[in-house]
């Protein structure tokens, strides 16, 4: 085989349509684009979801809801996690590592899910009003 005789798998390369170019190509006059029309025009063409001048579908729905972009960096955790959690002071470090909260966290609340049983004592951590009384029950601090 020599460089200068490579060629392409037959049938792989085809000649470019030619359109507008004489009644025997088959595609002279309107150029394949049929009569008249807004698709027969230079550039006529919409948006997508545009409907001929309707109201669109996305317009005439009503907007419900709100997804606060605060939500990526907050997280909470249950006394039940804390209590399988070997570590008397947590915070958000500790959390990150057990997995417990994703890595994007800022600010973490542990919420009265469960029970705890030993004494923890929260650093830059938030907690209900229930679960802070579970957990100084318990022995521990929330600070």
């Amino acid at each position: 085989m020599q460089l200068n005789s490579i060629q392409p798998a037959s049938g792989a390369k085809h000649a470019k349509r030619r359109v507008g170019r004489g009644i025997g190509s088959g595609l002279g006059k309107t150029a394949g684009r049929g009569h008249k029309g807004q698709k027969s025009r230079a550039g006529g063409y919409h948006k997508v979801g545009f409907e001929g001048g309707q109201m669109p579908l996305q317009r005439r729905l009503p907007k419900r809801g709100f997804k606060s972009a605060k939500l990526a960096f907050s997280a909470e955790v249950s006394l039940a996690e804390l209590q399988k959690l070997d570590a008397a002071e947590v915070d958000l470090l500790v959390l990150k590592q057990a997995g417990l909260i994703p890595q994007l966290a800022k600010r973490v609340k542990v919420i009265l899910s469960g029970e705890i049983k030993r004494a923890v004592q929260l650093k830059d951590v938030a907690a209900t009003a229930g679960a802070k009384a579970a957990i100084e029950a318990a022995g521990g601090s929330v600070a």
